[in-house]
């Protein structure tokens, strides 16, 4: 395999960082070197808000509607055209099989698409003026300016694009800080937007570490939003550094995900469900359905074929067509496993399956573990509470709805919640009860493009997608007229 060498995008141009550095990025299914990366620091984070600003003053924010649409509508063209590489560099840096890899893809041609449509539906209101007299009121909806994205490792196109897209229909530029361990597709997203037309300085896409561009990016006083997708410990952080010119923040954080299995539900379908709630992307997606809260009628012959569905997962190379469960992203993410799993043989979990790394020659050199299934488990417990970011799944008995309720909503976190039932009124009765921004009934992971996603709690605030995200992406100022033919006095008679 050809080691593929990538720049940091800036003003239009693919450039080598001011300090000359580069990291590499590393094939999480046999170690070896997927491409050289430039490594960004602050001097290039500078030059690249400096592009985004100057794009944003000079053209960009007032461009039409139907411009923007065309611009969007021709990235899409080129995502779709460019699925085949995107998927295998996607699976090549991340990790994730190469079926999942086309699906987000496809998953962010939809995206793209939306959001040129969005562009003339950008709208405000007129407003009637409550004191005597004639006047006229409206609102403006504009752009906030300069955003800050940051995205995680675990979807890199897919949040490159929601860190972009939207920002750019909105009327804003961009700044975008992918993370350091899979970087590649954003910036091969960034060449397809400079071939799609955008102009120079509103797509710019700086690689490098958190400490570096991360935190230069949330501290600089000429971003105007910062947008992250993350975990809560450096959400906490990146709203700290935030405040140096009280930009606005969204929030897409970490979650630990209730999945509610009722005595009624198709146990084959809840079974099914529950399997790729948990184990898509190895377990490595902030909605995974970690905790399985399971009616103790139905709990043994759940867990019986829960871990026969879980025995059959085919895993290995991502590039395998085949293959539905690839390697953890990483050599530090795999020790991270490993230690919760010791975790909760120490707080006295039953270990039911898994927990180990898979056997096969294959998977010998890579970032491999099985999928792992605990039962026996207190919702207090470490392994029920924190986020592991793994294929580690917890089943937890309930005895009727009110405990099921409780336990569901007792975490730290509020992003998803699903269940699966057969009564629907009980599946609103939870759906409005459940603390969390997305809640699933009989299925699991739908995110769709036109929905707001966004979590309770300690998983974050703001929404992305949907006409909730325009609302984030702009800003309101209230525009009034006086009609009247005098002007009255100090007391407004």
């Amino acid at each position: 395999m050809q080691v593929r060498k990538f720049q940091l995008f800036i003003d239009g141009k693919f450039v080598d960082s001011q300090s000359g550095m580069t990291f590499e990025s590393i094939n999480p299914h046999d170690q070896s070197t997927v491409g050289i990366i430039s490594k960004g620091d602050i001097v290039d984070l500078n030059a690249a808000v400096a592009a985004a600003r100057a794009a944003y003053d000079g053209r960009w924010s007032r461009v039409t509607p139907g411009e923007k649409a065309r611009l969007l509508n021709r990235l899409a063209d080129l995502l779709e055209a460019n699925t085949d590489d995107l998927s295998r560099l996607e699976s090549m840096d991340n990790g994730m099989p190469l079926a999942l890899s086309a699906f987000s893809v496809a998953d962010a041609v939809n995206v793209i698409r939306y959001w040129a449509g969005m562009t003339s539906k950008i709208h405000g209101l007129t407003s009637t003026a409550m004191r005597p007299g004639e006047f006229h009121g409206y609102s403006l909806r504009e752009p906030v300016g300069v955003v800050g994205g940051i995205t995680p490792w675990n979807a890199p196109l897919m949040m490159a694009v929601w860190k972009t897209a939207p920002a750019l229909a909105c009327g804003n530029t961009v700044v975008l800080k992918p993370a350091s361990l899979t970087p590649c597709t954003a910036l091969a997203l960034a060449n397809l937007y400079a071939q799609a037309g955008f102009p120079e300085g509103t797509v710019n896409v700086v690689p490098g570490s958190g400490e570096a561009v991360g935190s230069a990016l949330a501290e600089h006083m000429d971003v105007d939003k910062i947008a992250i997708t993350g975990d809560h410990v450096t959400g906490r952080r990146i709203v700290e550094m935030s405040a140096s010119n009280l930009k606005t923040v969204t929030l897409e954080l970490g979650g630990k995900s209730p999945h509610i299995i009722f005595e009624d539900a198709d146990l084959d379908t809840a079974v099914g469900h529950a399997l790729i709630g948990l184990f898509t992307n190895s377990g490595q997606a902030c909605v995974a359905g970690t905790r399985l809260l399971v009616h103790e009628a139905i709990h043994d012959r759940f867990v019986e074929r829960f871990i026969q569905g879980a025995e059959q997962i085919p895993i290995g190379n991502p590039l395998d067509p085949s293959t539905r469960m690839g390697p953890l992203a990483s050599a530090s993410q795999l020790r991270k496993v490993q230690e919760y799993v010791e975790v909760g043989k120490q707080e006295g979990a039953i270990l039911c399956t898994g927990g180990h790394r898979p056997t096969a020659p294959e998977c010998a050199n890579g970032f491999y573990f099985a999928p792992t299934l605990f039962t026996g488990v207190d919702n207090r417990m470490r392994i029920a509470q924190e986020e592991i970011f793994g294929p580690v799944g917890v089943v937890i008995k309930f005895r009727d709805d009110e405990q099921a309720l409780c336990m569901a909503n007792d975490v730290i976190y509020g992003l998803a919640a699903g269940l699966q039932t057969k009564d629907l009124k009980r599946a609103h009765r939870f759906a409005s009860r459940l603390q969390a921004g997305t809640v699933w009934i009989n299925t699991w992971h739908m995110v769709e493009a036109n929905t707001p996603f966004g979590g309770y709690k300690l998983s974050g605030y703001g929404r992305e997608n949907g006409f909730a995200m325009i609302e984030h992406l702009t800003r309101l100022k209230q525009v009034w007229v006086d009609l009247n033919d005098s002007v009255g006095d100090l007391l407004g008679a």
